[in-house]
């Protein structure tokens, strides 16, 4: 993380592409250092070890991000470079909230964010290493799918949310998920799903792409609701690319509606479960022997 941080610091913008060549200059790599790959093959272990640097970096607040894929050292990360002559890593940037918040935002972490310095021996069994990495995957590219989410339109966000329902086997009927009205004109409702062929049984939906620091609260909530009740509806699901307030999730616990909340992280979640704006790059499965295949039970 060190050196890239180090060729940042200029302060020029400087694009992922231009930085990982740089990079490979510095560190006078072969032909065939460049291109090594992953055991996936789909990228190099330098695409690799780059982008997740840049990651983290701009996540921590040492980078930030003028435009896509150009990057920018901030007051901050000079700040890490002048305390930290030999090297930066996660131990370094443990420091900083906001990578507890990107690594852990789940909220149901067993264990530290940070637990040890990158090169120290690793810890736990195999398949426990494969855990702990696969939820880092995971909070990177939740991380990533909101980021997209809030460069996009709002029209985009609504559809959004009605395909993810869709994927989710609510509706199950040819046009039961259904964008409605527009911005502005929607009296208080972006979509809604049948149930049924009848439509007797509605789902409305609210989807709010808001900024993540700016949360949902109460009156927001409340606003929804009584929206569902000038529709005659008992049932609707609000969707935020933000979170909601303490207040927010304990007012649609007591209504009378049933009213689900879902915040960005959730959101995320779900995409990546059912497969909405993701795609599998790799996938790894653990096996053990088959204890019967070779101490079948006696006839």
């Amino acid at each position: 993380m060190r050196p890239l941080l180090v060729l940042h610091e200029d302060g020029a913008e400087h694009a992922v592409a231009d930085a990982r060549e740089q990079i490979a200059q510095q560190f006078e790599l072969t032909a065939e250092d460049r291109a090594e790959r992953l055991p996936s093959g789909r990228v190099t272990t330098l695409q690799n070890r780059v982008g997740w640097a840049t990651t983290y970096l701009f996540r921590t607040g040492l980078l930030e991000r003028p435009r896509r894929a150009h990057y920018r050292i901030t007051e901050r990360g000079r700040e890490v470079l002048a305390e930290n002559p030999e090297r930066v890593d996660k131990r370094v940037l443990g420091k900083f909230p906001e990578l507890e918040e990107f690594i852990g935002s789940r909220g149901e972490r067993e264990e530290p964010a940070v637990t040890a310095p990158e090169d120290a021996e690793p810890t736990g069994t195999a398949e426990e290493r494969m855990a702990a990495a696969d939820k880092e995957l995971r909070d990177v590219l939740a991380a990533e799918l909101l980021d997209r989410i809030e460069e996009g339109s709002w029209e985009g966000f609504e559809q959004l949310v009605l395909d993810v329902l869709g994927k989710m086997g609510y509706g199950g009927l040819e046009g039961s998920v259904e964008r409605i009205g527009g911005h502005g004109s929607d009296e208080g409702v972006d979509g809604v799903v049948r149930q049924d062929k009848l439509g007797l049984e509605l789902i409305y939906i609210q989807a709010k792409a808001w900024k993540r620091d700016h949360p949902v609260r109460r009156p927001d909530v409340q606003a929804f609701v009584g929206a569902l009740h000038g529709k005659g509806a008992t049932r609707g699901i609000f969707v935020t690319t933000s979170r909601f307030t303490d207040e927010a999730q304990q007012y649609a616990d007591t209504v009378q509606s049933r009213v689900i909340l879902i915040d960005g992280r959730r959101l995320a979640d779900l995409m990546i479960e059912y497969g909405v704006g993701v795609t599998l790059r790799q996938k790894f499965e653990i096996k053990s022997v088959d204890i019967d295949y070779f101490e079948p039970e006696a006839d």
